[in-house]
């Protein structure tokens, strides 16, 4: 069984915003995979995808202070038609990744207690983002 969705995600403020319940809100066939995987995949290339720490809204500043960090806005970046913050963006996009993977058993995510799924918005005032979610695996019924 495949099921492929895309969903558009509203606009988001910089920083690092749990995307989970809204995934998995868009599969509504979701629930009838016996075991199978599911790949989230991000159509942008200055915002990025992650799993990680879904209770502490500490993690997702902490997340931004360090990629801040790594990934300074003040090198002298050659791409800046788009304005300081979009080569950055970039740069953080591909160092996060453009996709996750996740297992599914009898119609759920195996994610981990807390665990959760991100939209990464490395931009200061992007528009809203799409993504792509892949579903391969068996039928309930089978």
């Amino acid at each position: 069984m495949w099921i492929q969705e895309t969903l558009r995600l509203r606009p988001q403020t910089r920083g690092y915003h749990l995307i989970t319940r809204q995934v998995i809100d868009a599969i509504p066939n979701l629930k009838s995979v016996k075991i199978g995987w599911l790949q989230v995949f991000i159509l942008h290339t200055s915002a990025s995808l992650t799993i990680n720490e879904n209770a502490d809204p500490d993690v997702r500043i902490d997340f931004e202070t360090a990629m801040n960090h790594a990934v300074p806005e003040n090198l002298p970046y050659v791409h800046t038609l788009e304005g300081p913050d979009d080569m950055p963006a970039h740069v953080k996009a591909s160092m996060m990744g453009s996709s996750v993977m996740i297992p599914i058993k009898n119609g759920q995510l195996l994610m981990g207690t807390w665990q959760g799924i991100y939209l990464c918005e490395h931009r200061d005032h992007a528009s809203g983002r799409q993504i792509v979610m892949t579903v391969q695996g068996t039928n309930q019924t089978n």
